[in-house]
């Protein structure tokens, strides 16, 4: 049988709508999952404001003691399973092997359930030791409620890394959402009924730690829908169909084949838990060296973490950003284009270096109405301002580590946050007994700057890329100048009318913040268009935000080419 030039035309417009149709869905999975994550991790950053507004510090510091502990524990135990799975899943799907799928399913709840139990039993009954550790006997109510979590997550991670193996992301995203929303709002409910009945400082943290529990809970009822739901449409499937592809595979094989790739993604994800359990475990202990009391070190503690809501916003902004990266660099890796790898590669760490500059910049200069709006007094803003430059690092740092993983350089972010951590705890011990969490906010500069610093070397090595003057320090520089003066100018004119018209504090504080933030934003990117050191090209990279900006810059710019810089096509 002959086949024409046109039905070969035909055949190969088919295959590639397949494949487009493939790709769209994927694209679309991750802008889901990635929205998903952004709006949880922010209900999730948000939720410490009112626990220090209604708790205090010293409930506030335990908090943040114990949480970070939890999640370097839960990441320890199933960072990588969620992962192992999809991939063992996509594997037996395109094999047409769906009993296979869920035979993973139940090998992979088994092992994660029985290293839940454990760590649950650890946490729990060794709360008091884990306390000691830490340098605060009052953590111990917290890290025992915490410890249930421990009992339903793992399951829950199980199933999120099944429906990926689909290629459906909508049961993670709504689950991941729920999740975050049901812990809030537990958070909330047990602080407001816990402080009403006069409970002290430590039951507090620990029924706010608790909304973790109910979360995870959530989150797992969700997943049980999506499951539950999902089988009856097997079922249904397989009668009409008949019999399936099936290859027998021992539980014991697939344990084995699971645990082997599932470790070293664990052992990469509990990096970045461990750079913040590095305060943990040190902070309190310093803090009671210099202050003589348990109180005053978690109250201290509090303080301290005032900043880290602020900075996580801007690198979850980062991060979200990054999510096109690790695809785009692997593309043009894969194209074997150098030049396109080395244009997409600069453009993104100078997008990172201006939008980290102009947020580090604008929260110190708002640190004081900043931190009155959100935290009801003035104390600890001078830290919250060294604290706010971790944002720059932070964001350097996270998209340099895509921008590396898309090249192929996976060991350097990992080795790079290994050196923070070591980094971060000598700069505790050499500064807080110096300088309080001031000293503290120093050493997570320099351990973050440490970091991006390191991964920006093997950039350069790996892609060849450059860092010009102009765009990196001229331009910015003028912007954060005129930023400056202008959110100078206005909090100078806004405590005049404050006093003048008898505005409460808080009141005037919010007013200042808020209008602060939008126009220094305007202003800083005004400035950075007006300029040059953001050009068209450059913004394709972001085609929703390039739609918004082009008609604004073709009026900044109407006559000026993009200095030079080319985007490779």
């Amino acid at each position: 049988m002959r086949v024409t030039f046109k039905e070969q035309d035909q055949q190969k417009e088919g295959l590639q709508r397949h494949g487009d149709g493939k790709q769209n869905k994927l694209l679309k999975g991750a802008a889901l999952l990635g929205g998903a994550a952004v709006l949880s991790k922010l209900l999730g950053t948000l939720q410490k404001i009112p626990l220090q507004n209604v708790a205090g510090d010293v409930a506030f510091g335990i908090y943040n003691a114990v949480y970070p502990l939890y999640i370097l524990i839960l990441f320890a135990a199933t960072a990588g399973f969620p992962v192992a799975v999809s991939k063992f899943v996509a594997e037996r799907v395109m094999e047409g092997d769906h009993s296979g799928a869920k035979r993973i399913v139940v090998v992979s709840s088994a092992l994660l359930m029985s290293a839940g139990l454990l760590l649950f039993l650890l946490l729990y009954f060794g709360a008091e030791t884990i306390a000691g550790w830490i340098g605060i006997t009052q953590t111990a109510t917290a890290i025992r409620s915490v410890s249930f979590a421990l009992l339903l997550s793992p399951v829950l991670a199980v199933l999120r890394g099944y429906f990926q193996g689909y290629q459906n992301m909508v049961p993670t995203a709504v689950s991941q959402v729920i999740e975050q929303l049901i812990r809030v709002i537990t958070m909330v409910a047990l602080l407001l009924y816990l402080v009403a009945l006069a409970y002290d400082e430590a039951w507090i943290a620990a029924g706010a730690t608790f909304g973790s529990v109910t979360g995870a809970g959530a989150g797992l009822v969700v997943m049980a829908v999506f499951w539950r739901r999902k089988r009856r449409r097997d079922a249904r499937k397989a009668t009409a169909a008949g019999s399936e592809t099936e290859q027998v595979i021992s539980s014991w094989q697939w344990a084995k084949r699971i645990t082997i790739y599932a470790i070293p993604v664990c052992l990469g994800a509990i990096v970045v838990p461990l750079l913040t359990l590095v305060d943990t475990f040190t902070m309190p202990r310093l803090l009671e060296a210099s202050f003589g009391s348990e109180l005053e070190a978690m109250r201290q503690f509090g303080l301290y973490n005032r900043g880290l809501p602020l900075v996580q916003l801007v690198v979850m902004v980062a991060s979200s950003m990054s999510a096109v990266l690790v695809p785009a660099i692997a593309e043009a890796k894969l194209s074997g284009r150098v030049d396109l790898i080395r244009f997409r590669a600069e453009m993104s760490v100078r997008l990172a270096w201006v939008i980290g500059l102009g947020a580090s910049f604008g929260l110190a200069f708002l640190a004081v109405p900043i931190n009155l709006m959100l935290y009801t007094s003035t104390e600890a803003s001078w830290t919250m301002a060294v604290l706010a430059f971790t944002a720059l690092f932070s964001t350097l740092n996270a998209v340099s580590a895509s921008v590396l993983q898309g090249a192929g350089a996976i060991r350097t972010p990992a080795n790079a946050l290994l050196v923070a951590i070591v980094l971060k705890a000598l700069g505790n011990i050499v500064l807080v007994p110096r300088w309080g969490i001031d000293g503290a906010a120093l050493s997570a500069v320099i351990a973050y700057a440490a970091a991006a610093g390191l991964n920006l070397v093997q950039l350069r090595r790996s892609t060849g890329v450059r860092f010009a003057l102009r765009p990196y320090a001229v331009s910015p520089t003028l912007a954060v100048g005129l930023m400056g003066g202008g959110l100078a100018a206005l909090q100078g004119l806004a405590m005049l009318a404050t006093a003048a018209w008898h505005v409460p504090e808080r009141w005037g504080a919010s007013a200042i913040a808020l209008i602060g933030v939008a126009g220094g934003a305007a202003v800083y990117a005004l400035a950075l268009l007006r300029s040059g050191s953001i050009s068209r090209e450059e913004l394709r990279l972001m085609p929703e935000l390039e739609r918004k900006l082009a008609p604004l810059l073709a009026r900044l710019r109407p006559r000026r080419s993009s200095r030079g810089r080319s985007n490779p096509k």
